[in-house]
């Protein structure tokens, strides 16, 4: 019996020496000061031609007052391989800080968000869209090959104790749109959002569509299916957004940078309201043909909030996007941002699609935009076809104004010193970790498929 006992004991210590040598690879890694972490979504199933849309509350994100260094994303399948394009297109992901009453139960993940009554509150970038474009970070299928790495000595604030209301405590949210083109009749044409292909008269509400909505995104809402080819057998795949987040703690040394999203359908220029449309139409050209020009173009003008420095910037376009601009008044470029089309087959690489977006990195203190100063956003796109439900976003960072004229400009440098552990000290962490590990597996079990994974 005691010899027993004794072999369940050791197989036992195995096992849990296995999976915190396995967890273990989930920490955070930390290099020159900069901390980095891998995470997954909840689990998104999907199947031939089907959409998913749904916003995904208390994600895992990094504790603690810190500066976000960078935001990235892919999707990728249960072995953790990345997914190509041509078969889930992924038409946006965003990420959303928000402020939640303490005490009230999180909702994992629904279809619509729940940002309703005062038990949220949407703690969102810096504006100028009155609504829906609140986002902190978010790309598309460009995700794989656009920088969204903030120079030093910059920094995204977040986690400041001093800016979450009393009685509240900060969260983040995640919108994850994917679209399954697998066996599909018309792949692009389900990634436009076309309604004919959707078969769908009425939107995510059961509200009519107008008939004169050709496609965007009240047809391919959450739960919507694409049309696929006659006699395929369906088959289902689960997959997730493996995201990483970058960072340093928070210190004076850190020039506070804000987010600023334009979007080319606002109507501030006619109405003096930012209402931001999000998506529009491409024609396709009647006089292309004979003068070989192929470039439709779309323009809106805003007026700035503040003044500061423009420290990054990049354009947001679907495909057919020829490249996006930002200027002043007097013609001068803030930031110009082109599509990198895949020419391929291989993940990042494919081809029709954009997988990258050029971006702006101007020396500090190089681009300075004026308090009240108008600015004018361009967006290109080919109008060789139609082209549905397409976006012309434009982000850029800004670091507002101060008395003090010049940042100190300082690269992280702290170091990670790691003690030599006896054995003895060895064996302390292992039941340590299997303490962890059993409360951690308890904690898991009673929420919905949060994950996290190395880097």
């Amino acid at each position: 019996m005691s010899l027993g006992c004794q072999g369940v004991v050791f197989l036992l210590a195995i096992a849990i020496f296995a999976t915190c040598a396995q967890n273990s690879e989930a920490r955070v890694t930390i290099e020159n000061g900069l901390k980095t972490m891998v995470y997954l979504s909840p689990k998104i199933t999907q199947h031939q031609g089907s959409v998913s849309n749904k916003f995904y509350y208390d994600i895992e994100f990094p504790k603690g007052h810190i500066a976000i260094k960078s935001f990235n994303a892919e999707v990728v399948d249960e072995a953790g391989n990345p997914v190509p394009l041509h078969e889930t297109y992924l038409h946006h992901w965003v990420a959303v800080r928000y402020y939640q009453r303490i005490g009230i139960e999180d909702k994992k993940y629904k279809g619509n968000p729940g940002f309703l009554g005062s038990d949220q509150i949407i703690a969102g970038n810096a504006g100028i869209c009155s609504h829906g474009l609140s986002q902190f970070f978010g790309l598309g299928s460009e995700t794989r090959k656009t920088s969204t790495r903030v120079p030093d000595p910059y920094g995204i604030e977040v986690g400041n104790p001093l800016e979450v209301p009393s009685g509240y405590e900060e969260k983040w949210m995640l919108n994850i749109h994917a679209i399954d083109t697998r066996g599909t009749d018309d792949p692009m044409g389900c990634t436009e959002c076309r309604c004919n292909l959707y078969n769908v008269t009425n939107d995510k509400h059961g509200r009519p569509i107008d008939p004169n909505y050709v496609g965007g995104l009240y047809c391919c809402y959450d739960g919507a299916q694409c049309e696929v080819k006659n006699g395929l057998e369906s088959v289902k795949r689960n997959l997730y957004l493996k995201y990483t987040v970058k960072w340093v703690d928070w210190s004076d040394s850190i020039v506070p940078v804000k987010i600023f999203i334009f979007d080319v359908t606002d109507t501030w220029e006619k109405t003096g309201i930012h209402d931001c449309l999000i998506e529009y139409d491409v024609e396709q050209s009647t006089t292309g043909i004979a003068t070989n020009h192929y470039t439709s173009s779309k323009w809106t003008s805003v007026r700035f909030p503040i003044s500061g420095d423009v420290v990054y910037g990049v354009a947001h376009q679907h495909s057919g996007g020829i490249g996006s601009a930002l200027y002043r008044k007097d013609g001068g470029v803030i930031c110009s941002s082109k599509p990198i089309y895949g020419k391929g087959n291989d993940v990042g690489d494919e081809a029709g699609y954009i997988v990258g977006m050029s971006t702006c990195y101007p020396e500090p203190g190089s681009v300075k935009i004026a308090k009240g100063e108008t600015l004018t956003l361009e967006s290109n796109y080919s109008s060789e076809d139609s082209h549905i439900g397409v976006m012309g976003l434009f982000y850029i960072l800004v670091a507002e104004s101060t008395s003090e004229s010049n940042y100190p400009v300082q690269v992280y440098e702290e170091v990670l010193k790691v003690p030599i552990l006896s054995w003895g000290l060895a064996v302390f962490g292992l039941a340590i970790c299997a303490a962890v590990l059993v409360a951690y597996q308890r904690r898991r079990q009673s929420e919905d498929g949060y994950q996290s994974i190395a880097a």
